[in-house]
């Protein structure tokens, strides 16, 4: 029976995930609850990794390494960025110790792109793009990783040379739970999606994405004047926020570069019909796959001579 070597924690802002991850890379138990840095911040980080480590059984002597929200200012201890340009091997270099623990425990950092015109973070895709991508690829990589807030990045023989936040998830939450829009969507969970919809605003706002506000005020005027349904306004946003979005993110990638979507469950499907939709061709990866191999990386490379990680 394969021996746990060490364990993973991906912490988000509102999620957490852990795996137990046994000497031949395999997942040997997993947890996920609600207990993300806002609410841990609360009951204590230490805590609640202790409640999910008892809950495994896992062995005291188990070393952790954590991504993710953990490491923010505001949360168990400030990992900081590794600033861009940078290679991927770099982020493997800036893990912190968390002090005062009986266990190993690591923080991951994140990425920072220091432009005065064009300032973005990210904390936690990092490990998600070092399990996605193999660092001795050759040229221009563009990463996709869809979310609450999207990151793109742009990645040319192994170093990061940028990426963009778009507040897209967060957008489409507010726009359909806080603004006039919020009407037109009102029934839409019991309806069938419209794909014919979505499929349309996905072109306008790609082709147009300046007239992304306007397109989007057409939710409401479509119901009013044209009988949209509430499933129709729902694809319209969904449609006119992903079709913007991907246009800004390729706007400056160069005509040879590839994407790749780093994503699962409901969001793959989204971006995946909209990539098609619009005839990008790009290859997925599973997120919750990816940011296990980047943990892994991690732990050899922060563990190389601890026979569990080796």
């Amino acid at each position: 029976m394969t021996r746990p070597a060490y364990v993973a924690v991906d912490w988000g802002t509102s999620s957490f995930r852990l795996w137990l991850i046994g000497e031949d890379d395999s997942v040997l138990a997993e947890r996920r609850s609600g207990e993300g840095m806002t609410s841990a911040a609360q009951a204590g980080f230490a805590q609640v990794l202790q409640s999910h480590l008892t809950a495994l059984s896992a062995p005291d002597d188990l070393p952790v390494i954590v991504c993710g929200m953990a490491g923010a200012r505001q949360g168990w201890v400030e990992a900081g960025y590794i600033d861009t340009p940078t290679s991927l091997a770099a982020i493997l270099t800036g893990a912190v110790s968390v002090p005062g623990q009986t266990r190993d425990v690591r923080i991951l950092p994140g990425l920072a792109q220091r432009a005065k015109d064009v300032p973005d973070v990210m904390r936690g895709e990092e490990t998600q793009l070092l399990g996605a991508l193999k660092a001795d690829v050759k040229g221009e990589q563009i990463v996709c990783m869809p979310g609450t807030h999207s990151k793109w990045v742009r990645v040319v023989d192994g170093q990061v040379t940028g990426f963009s936040t778009f507040m897209t998830g967060e957008l489409f939450d507010v726009i359909t739970k806080h603004s006039i829009l919020s009407h037109a969507v009102a029934g839409a969970a019991d309806m069938p999606a419209d794909s014919a919809v979505f499929e349309a605003a996905i072109k306008a706002a790609f082709e147009r994405p300046a007239l992304a506000t306007n397109l989007l005020f057409t939710a409401r005027a479509g119901q009013l004047l044209h009988g949209l349904t509430a499933a129709g306004a729902q694809a319209l946003i969904s449609g006119t926020l992903i079709g913007a979005e991907i246009a800004g993110a390729l706007s400056s990638a160069g005509q040879g570069a590839t994407i790749t979507l780093v994503a699962s469950g409901r969001l793959q499907a989204l971006y995946e019909d909209a990539f098609r939709i619009l005839s990008l061709t790009y290859t997925t990866v599973d997120a919750d796959a990816a940011v296990r191999r980047g943990l892994s990386a991690a732990a050899k490379a922060i563990w190389p001579n601890n026979e569990r990680t080796s």
